[in-house]
């Protein structure tokens, strides 16, 4: 009987953002005919695992110290060696390095996926970074880019080669998030009253999501339309180290009676139909996961015009982009003018929102994404193992 091939996913930490929503989906979502699936974090992994439906997927955490932890080259490859996946698949900077632990230990394919820059580097141009992704070109079989912008960057900085060069767009469950029905349409967040005009965002709370930002973009929106103020409000759902840096600052301004920072939801589709528009004030972004999941619920976005927003936010069409970024200051002010005009036009939020979940319906679907995955996943394996 043949055996199933088993990817190796390994990733820095499972817990609640984009990239390891699409890991998970992926996960669940691949026949297991097919393929076997085992994650590996570097460091450790939350509650968020539970997402994870196959009971047969295992979950490895190496808990990892900060710093170089040379001590986890030799535990990923005893790890590998023992699992011996058909497969490794490395998402992000923090995890290309142990390529090399997986050639060692004889992981005959190997693939590592990009999905966005953080914010200590939103450009790409840390040279130490770029030459380690460059020097371990030789080892990986494809690099995956989720936006054009980065498979730009991949070939224009990290010199990679465009036969190893394989764009693969993100995607999301248009079944799952849908714009809210007439009967919940004028619903808001239990903690605002109905009538209200709420800005919303989902996504972990740290540097390069810029929340530190869309309060102060709130703040000016409330001066800018004061007659109007009462009515806003604004909703940061998500979990991380910044969280209590954002809860202080809200109460320092005095607004934090019209904000609410409830931390990590697993109702995020539900909450966001209690949206008026979705926000997004990022340093740097590959194709954000939570955009597409707005889009398809039906909201009008407005956002910073960084990495590949401008691929997925069609300017004037299915929201607004906004060049907020002046000589690396954030231009709260310009933010909150783009908010403000769905404000004043209620019936341009509703025809930017139709437009936006129209457009994931025909170029992000999820079953798009796991085709493109699997296709790359078998054309390997009939290269390098099954002949």
């Amino acid at each position: 009987m043949k055996s199933i091939p088993l990817v190796v996913h390994l990733i820095y930490k499972l817990d609640f953002g984009g990239l390891e929503t699409l890991l998970v989906d992926s996960v669940n979502r691949m026949p297991a005919e097919k393929y076997r699936h085992a994650i590996v974090c570097l460091t450790d992994y939350t509650e968020f695992s539970k997402k994870i439906t196959r009971s047969d997927v295992a979950i490895f955490a190496l808990n990892k110290r900060p710093g170089l932890g040379l001590e986890t080259h030799l535990n990923i490859w005893k790890l590998l060696r023992k699992l011996r996946p058909s497969i490794l698949h490395t998402y992000n900077l923090p995890t290309i390095e142990y390529t090399v632990a997986a050639r060692l230990a004889g992981v005959p394919i190997c693939v590592h996926a990009e999905h966005g820059r953080d914010a200590t580097d939103p450009e790409g141009k840390n040279w130490k970074h770029n030459f380690l992704r460059r020097s371990l070109i030789p080892l990986v079989d494809y690099f995956i880019p989720v936006s054009s912008d980065l498979k730009r960057w991949l070939s224009q900085t990290i010199r990679v080669p465009a036969a190893k060069n394989r764009l693969i767009q993100n995607g999301v469950d248009t079944q799952k998030f849908t714009p809210a029905d007439t009967k919940s349409a004028g619903l808001r967040v239990r903690h605002f009253p109905e009538n209200c005009f709420v800005i919303g965002t989902v996504g972990r709370i740290q540097d390069v999501k810029n929340h530190c930002g869309l309060i102060d973009a709130f703040i000016q929106l409330r001066a800018l339309m004061p007659e109007q103020k009462e009515a806003f409000r604004l909703v940061i759902i998500g979990d991380g180290a910044l969280l209590p840096v954002l809860r202080t600052k809200v109460v320092d301004a005095g607004i934090a009676d019209y904000v609410w920072l409830p931390g990590a939801r697993d109702d995020i589709a539900q909450l966001m139909q209690t949206f008026s528009v979705f926000a997004m004030t990022s340093i740097a972004e590959g194709t954000p996961v939570v955009l597409l999941e707005a889009m398809a619920t039906g909201l009008a976005v407005v956002s910073t015009k960084v990495g590949g927003i401008p691929e997925l936010v069609i300017d004037g069409e299915t929201g607004k982009l906004v060049d907020a970024y002046q000589l690396h200051s954030f231009d709260a002010q310009a933010f909150a003018l783009a908010i403000s005009a769905y404000v004043l036009a209620p019936e341009l939020r509703l025809e930017h929102g139709q437009a936006g979940r129209k457009r994931v319906e025909n170029r992000y679907s999820i079953d798009a994404m796991l085709a493109s995955y699997m296709g790359m996943y078998d054309a390997l394996l009939t290269e390098k193992i099954r002949n």
